[in-house]
């Protein structure tokens, strides 16, 4: 497929070196130009989002946050300026649901297609083709896109019709994981208090749960090892807020996501911000006195 990649972070640039390799005719486009040029020859740079998308079947984001979707998508060399009509803009970011009906709506009125499909995985999983996939949106469309989602991801699953429908899974997701990580954090606490070694603990949950993700949160708490960051914690506050507001959006209390919230925000004011998400634990430590 002809494909316009636009966001080459930690998580975008893996992915995207992942569809070269598997034979995609790939465009890109970066702020850091430097970051699209460490791809290598076999991928086309683009001065803008409109010209990075102007002859592609498939766009992809991969973006932090709303704002930053929002310029790209609607900016003035915005990806709808260049977008062929019937082309799609896939959306792998983790965005609001909010957005995303906005992106499905406005993409549909000017004869452009939308489908979101955001991911589950570490830097690590994306460059071994290992992210899970979350899909949704009209199924002819969803459907074209399966070549792009084979070259990244282990799995895809189709949350259904509805674009947003994807986000709502993918914000729940990250509050399920933020709660393991706020879990570890309280249990390490107490444990090494009770002078028992946390890499036990963690035997003992990971033959419990059996999940990788138990086992890779778990070592790198118990490690502490909060840095570089995989995924920076402030974007985890971001996702645990748009995890409450697509509750609020339900009518859905989520008493244990707004208690999340609060720690998160925590850890912020404390300037750990930009350390990794899981990080999070070490209020837990401090609070212990440890």
């Amino acid at each position: 497929m002809r494909v316009a990649f636009i966001g080459l972070g930690n998580m975008g640039s893996a992915m995207a070196r992942n569809l070269i390799e598997a034979g995609h005719e790939v465009t890109v486009h970066n702020r850091s130009r430097a970051k699209a040029e460490a791809l290598g020859p076999g991928v086309r740079l683009a001065e803008s989002p409109a010209e990075a998308v102007r002859d592609c079947e498939a766009a992809v984001t991969m973006l932090a946050d709303d704002t930053a979707v929002q310029e790209i998508v609607w900016g003035e060399s915005g990806i709808v300026r260049g977008l062929p009509g019937g082309s799609v803009h896939l959306g792998c970011s983790t965005i609001s649901t909010a957005l995303a009906r906005r992106l499905a709506a406005e993409h549909a009125a000017i004869g452009q297609k939308y489908v979101s499909a955001p991911v589950f995985g570490r830097p690590e999983t994306a460059v071994a083709k290992q992210l899970l996939v979350v899909a949704a949106g009209e199924g002819e469309t969803v459907k074209r896109c399966s070549p792009v989602f084979e070259a990244i991801g282990r799995q895809t699953f189709v949350a259904g019709k509805e674009p947003w429908q994807a986000n709502a899974v993918k914000l729940c997701g990250n509050f399920m994981i933020a709660s393991m990580i706020e879990s570890f954090g309280e249990a390490y606490a107490t444990l090494r208090k009770a002078e028992v070694g946390p890499h036990l603990f963690l035997d003992v949950m990971a033959a419990l749960f059996g999940s990788p993700v138990y086992s890779n949160y778990g070592r790198l708490i118990a490690d502490q090892k909060f840095e570089p960051a995989g995924f920076a914690l402030r974007l985890g506050f971001k996702d645990t807020r748009l995890a409450i507001e697509t509750a609020r959006e339900c009518a859905s209390p989520m008493p244990i996501a707004s208690l999340l919230h609060d720690r998160l925000l925590e850890a912020i004011a404390l300037g750990m911000g930009e350390i990794d998400w899981s990080g999070v634990a070490k209020l837990s430590a401090i609070h212990a006195g440890l």
